[in-house]
């Protein structure tokens, strides 16, 4: 008799979690362990065929598959890079996750920001030790890893989010991630347009939302002069619009938009050729910088390819952009 993956005899068993809750505790972003596996630590086991289980370490648990069972007793208390053996004699190798590794493997709300992107981010936002960055649109914590991690102790990070089980979601990856809360974090579960900055200022901004176009005034109120704004966004719409309203504005530098298209090979002997598959289209990234106070932002001197501004065009109205 065939049975359903995940069901038995007609009843969903429910799926073992591959974490337990995250630690809270407040602590200092830092390096990376090294050395033996703890328990508590996060690792990473991969098959021959390149499946990947990401879990945490704890005694007297055992690590459950289709292709066997593996007691993390077995693991904990050794070197990262051993191969260990499930019941099924299958082979797992085990490492330490990169957080590219954790970011693709991390439960989910929101969809997350795509390693590559993140890359980019933070250098577009040029982004070091001690930055203070606001982000809005928490998500489920992917780029809160890299801005956190970029920082470091004595940088700090805001999170925004608008949708508290996303900011839960959020929290319970970043604070697994760090083994426990950074203190340089700091998450408020609101509307950006109705959040108050009071006083604070920030080297760089970053948004991952539906409408960024709605909250410049408050970006613009927190953002030292010369700041950077780094938006993602889904859409050739949303794009449009950000950088018209941008533009309408006169406070910005001009607006710079970019997408990244990343792209494995495969390497077999001679064989060696693109990989069938591509991380292309995640998102669009706009970049660009505020202008000191009471300075107006410079003409563009390139002309406007043919149609661009044509019958059909219609800008951002003047009410919605804040002017």
């Amino acid at each position: 008799m065939r049975r359903l993956s995940g069901r038995r005899y007609g009843k969903r068993v429910a799926k073992k979690p591959m974490h337990p809750p995250a630690s809270r505790q407040p602590v200092d972003v830092g390096p990376r362990k090294t050395g033996l596996l703890e328990a508590g630590e996060i690792v990473q086991m991969v098959d021959a065929r390149s499946n990947k289980y990401t879990v945490t370490l704890t005694p007297n648990t055992v690590f459950h598959s289709h292709r066997g069972q593996i007691a993390h007793d077995h693991i904990i208390g050794r070197p990262e890079g051993i191969v260990v053996q499930s019941d099924r004699l299958v082979d797992y190798q085990v490492l330490r996750p990169h957080l590219d590794d954790y970011v693709l493997s991390m439960p989910r709300g929101a969809a997350v920001v795509y390693p590559k992107d993140a890359a980019r981010i933070v250098g577009l936002a040029d982004l070091g030790a001690g930055s203070r960055v606001l982000e809005a649109g928490v998500g489920s914590g992917a780029l809160t890893c890299s801005l956190l991690r970029t920082v470091g102790p004595q940088g700090t990070v805001v999170s925004i989010e608008k949708r508290e089980d996303f900011a839960e979601i959020a929290q319970e990856n970043v604070a697994r991630w760090f083994g426990g809360v950074p203190r340089s974090w700091g998450v408020e579960v609101c509307d950006l347009s109705l959040w108050e900055s009071h006083g604070h200022t920030f080297d760089a901004v970053v948004l991952d939302m539906l409408a960024p176009w709605e909250c410049l005034d408050v970006v613009e109120q927190c953002l030292r002069a010369g700041g950077a704004l780094v938006v993602y966004v889904a859409t050739t719409t949303q794009l449009s619009r950000t950088v018209e309203t941008i533009r309408l504005r006169e406070k910005w530098s001009e607006p710079r938009a970019e997408e990244s298209l990343l792209r494995t090979w495969h390497l077999d002997g001679l064989s060696v050729r693109p990989d069938h598959k591509m991380n292309g289209h995640t998102g669009f990234l706009i970049s660009t910088r505020l202008m000191a106070h009471g300075e107006a932002s410079m003409k563009r001197k390139r002309r406007p390819a043919p149609g661009a501004y044509g019958e059909d065009y219609t800008p951002p109205a003047t009410d919605q952009a804040g002017i």
